[in-house]
């Protein structure tokens, strides 16, 4: 049993025993015990068939996310690698144009798309925008054949992560713009896979939860990549707080020696 489980079954067994208390001293008997009352007991009383519901709704959402970014080979086989990765774009409902095309194509409020994009069997998307999707680093695999791919916009992808990154130098000979802020799972750690895209001119790593000393981080990413153009919003990385903490350490370091020097005199 996971711990948050463990400590609501307790929360739920202890106000239990506390209603169970009050109605031994309550002089109103017939009177029905309130709502919360009422389903605390609930909870306690059917706490592992609601365990099991929820480990029941993770497994399905899990399930759905591999069925959603599964590699869809028949599709590429059939009708070809660019046909394939913008149907696999447009069922997670994101958007996409071609290369020499102004139109994009893109689902509607329903999920609902045209199928107009069969006409371009043979042309390779040029941007893509999978913001707020549920793309994975399985699901970039029906993107890896666009190696004509300049722009790629991952804004709040809620399953963007250090290894999907790492995935990405698929596109280092095209990709110029990349898009990754509001990714709650990046790290520090996995925007250094991103000195492998060596053509990148622009980068949105705003409001990432994920990143400490945001302010040292994007020094690096601005040393990594120098041609590209870093936006960073959404974070206090001033560099003269560092540098008072540091030079704070400094001294307390210093008196810290004096103090040890006065006591134990050569």
């Amino acid at each position: 049993m996971s711990a948050p489980l463990t400590y609501l079954h307790r929360c739920c067994q202890r106000s239990v025993l506390l209603v169970v208390a009050r109605r031994q001293w309550s002089t109103n008997s017939a009177s029905p015990p309130p709502l919360h009352r009422r389903l605390l007991l609930f909870l306690t009383q059917r706490f592992y068939d609601v365990e099991m519901l929820l480990r029941w709704r993770y497994q399905a959402q899990r399930s759905q996310l591999q069925k959603k970014n599964v590699y869809y080979s028949y599709t590429q086989r059939f009708y070809g690698p660019d046909i394939a990765s913008a149907y696999y774009i447009l069922s997670l409902k994101g958007g996409f144009r071609y290369v020499g095309q102004s139109e994009w194509f893109r689902t509607n409020q329903r999920g609902k798309f045209s199928w107009d994009f069969l006409n371009h069997k043979n042309t390779p998307i040029e941007e893509a925008d999978m913001s707020y999707t549920i793309i994975n680093y399985t699901g970039l695999e029906n993107l890896e054949r666009q190696r004509s791919l300049r722009t790629l916009k991952l804004k709040g992808c809620p399953e963007v992560d250090d290894w999907f990154l790492a995935r990405l130098h698929l596109f280092q000979d095209s990709l110029e713009e990349l898009d990754i802020s509001h990714c709650p799972r990046i790290t520090t750690g996995g925007l250094a896979a991103l000195r492998n895209l060596k053509g990148l001119k622009h980068l949105n790593v705003s409001s990432l939860p994920g990143i400490s000393n945001p302010g040292l981080v994007i020094i690096l990413l601005e040393e990594m990549l120098p041609q590209c153009q870093i936006t960073a919003n959404g974070y206090d990385h001033n560099l003269r707080k560092v540098e008072e903490e540091e030079e704070e350490q400094m001294q307390r370091q210093r008196s810290l020696c004096e103090e040890t020097k006065a006591h134990n005199p050569v």
